[in-house]
């Protein structure tokens, strides 16, 4: 009779969450008009590249941070993390532990160097004494191989939330998002994308601070109680297995998460709209605060959902899990919490899809268009154009790859974006400010082996075969590469600059270390 009675209330709670919801729909049409309103201000500031890539370099370290937290806070912390736990317990926590432990890794070894020796993307950094060509041109196919999949996870996050709220076909839920935020990016450029992950950071943090306090609140404000319950209705989740079972797969992720931070080219871009390398110290410091609070809450959110919704019913919303956070603001708080919920989601999307978008028209434009095709002799209006048709390509891209990849849970996604980013970009980037035997042949060597592993590992996975492709089994047994692939860029790296020898860039590396220390 018990299970009866459940089965029929968790009938009646799928119905009435799929429903038309006026005030959430209300809710996400108000973000979208005051985005595109900033868009619209932003515009008529974005008069050069300088404004298009890096807001000038204006932005002050408190502003930074906030957009720094909003640009790493993306769908796969709020949306995949939450459903993550809601659907396998204490295995979520290596997600949200993993994607903070990067933090320190920017502050102390990158974040005052990038910007005392770049100007729009990170490969100015590799580059600055190497061969500009060829360094680009390998920087660049990393960069996009990362960018594409962390657009994946953006994608389906946004899809799976539009059609919950208005119905839509995932797919036109997908098309949707892609052109909105082409607006954002081809017009307001940085200045927009900036101000657009601030308000997204404030309203994620505020959200998240709500609901976790209406979750606590259901348990007299004690975790242990919230955690006991979750024990008590689903034994087994408080220990860890079910997500990742395999101790080389958890050793995998966590170097892919650790490193991997320290390789995202939206991440890393972020510090060129400083003004100079401490307000960029500065910005990591209020970034890595406001994260490592806003991932602690995310435990608690996902054992949240799953105690009080229900791991069938947010199942049945998706196989992923993605929904978990907005079905237990639905059941805290009803239509109106949804709503705020829903739209602070999309927000979030939206932010960090125009991040990863313009780092990647900037490698499209700035590293290949104007260094290699051009050999760095294009005008403003020239770059410009070339920036905005790579938006248009990017985005373009991510919709057909949101559309492929439909019931992914989004944490996981990024996940395997941040295996490729600690491959192909973190070693050439650390080793070209810190070696001086590093030769150009050795960087290209190295994010082109990082890169390549990366995918053909990620390809041939339990993630690609089995996951996706529905085989019994899969040739490569990690769900993860990094811990194959991170040593193997490394080891690359130095053999290839030992077998090579680059006068010029070893006399140069010199003015390297200045410039890391005192700035230009």
């Amino acid at each position: 009779m018990n299970h009866l009675l459940s089965n029929l209330l968790l009938a009646i709670d799928i119905s009435n969450f799929g429903r038309f919801n006026p005030l959430a729909i209300a809710f996400f049409i108000f973000f979208v008009a005051t985005s595109l309103g900033i868009t619209f201000w932003a515009a008529k500031l974005t008069k050069n590249t300088s404004h298009f890539y890096t807001a000038g370099g204006e932005i002050s370290g408190f502003q930074n941070g906030l957009a720094l937290a909003g640009d790493f806070m993306s769908a796969a912390s709020f949306l995949g993390i939450a459903g993550l736990v809601a659907l396998n317990g204490f295995d979520g926590l290596i997600y949200s532990i993993g994607f903070l432990v990067g933090w320190p890794i920017v502050m102390f070894l990158i974040a005052e160097p990038l910007r005392n020796l770049g100007k729009y993307t990170f490969a100015d950094v590799i580059a600055y004494r190497l061969q500009q060509k060829p360094v680009r041109i390998a920087a660049a196919i990393g960069t996009l191989a990362v960018i594409s999949f962390y657009l994946i996870a953006q994608m389906v996050g946004a899809g799976e939330l539009i059609k919950l709220l208005f119905g839509f076909d995932y797919e036109l839920a997908v098309v949707i998002v892609g052109c909105v935020m082409m607006a954002y990016v081809i017009f307001g450029g940085m200045i927009a994308t900036t101000w657009v992950q601030i308000i997204k950071a404030v309203l994620l943090l505020g959200g998240t601070i709500l609901l976790t306090v209406l979750v606590l609140a259901q348990f007299n404000f004690n975790p242990m109680a919230l955690f006991a319950a979750a024990a008590d209705k689903y034994p087994g989740v408080l220990a860890p297995g079910k997500q990742v079972s395999d101790p080389l797969d958890a050793i995998s992720l966590g170097m892919s998460l650790m490193f991997g931070t320290a390789g995202l080219p939206h991440i890393l871009m972020r510090f060129y709209t400083v003004p100079d390398a401490k307000t960029a110290r500065i910005s990591v410091t209020y970034a890595t605060a406001l994260i490592g609070l806003f991932y602690l809450l995310t435990f608690i959110l996902g054992f949240g959902a799953m105690v009080l919704v229900g791991q069938d019913a947010i199942k049945q919303i998706g196989t992923g899990g993605n929904m978990a956070a907005p079905m237990l603001a639905d059941f805290l708080g009803g239509d109106a919490f949804l709503g705020f919920i829903a739209a602070v989601s999309f927000a979030t999307i939206l932010a960090v899809v125009a991040g990863l978008t313009l780092s990647g028209a900037a490698a499209l434009s700035h590293d290949l268009w104007v260094n290699v095709v051009r050999s760095g002799h294009a005008n403003e209006s020239e770059q410009l154009k070339v920036a905005r048709g790579a938006t248009m390509l990017l985005g373009l891209i991510a919709i057909v790859l949101g559309i492929l990849f439909k019931g992914q849970n989004v944490a996981y996604m990024v996940g395997l974006a941040f295996a490729i980013a600690a491959s192909a970009n973190f070693p050439a980037l650390l080793l070209s400010m810190l070696w001086r035997r590093f030769t150009t042949s050795g960087a290209v060597a190295s994010m082109l082996v990082g890169t390549i592993c990366a995918l053909v590992l990620i390809y041939f996975s339990p993630t690609i075969q089995v996951t996706i492709l529905k085989h019994a089994t899969a040739p490569f047994p990690l769900k993860n590469p990094g811990l194959i692939t991170i040593p193997l860029a490394f080891i690359v790296a130095i053999v290839v600059s030992l077998l090579t020898k680059e006068q010029q860039a070893q006399e140069k590396f010199t003015e390297v270390e200045n410039r890391i220390h005192i700035g230009s």
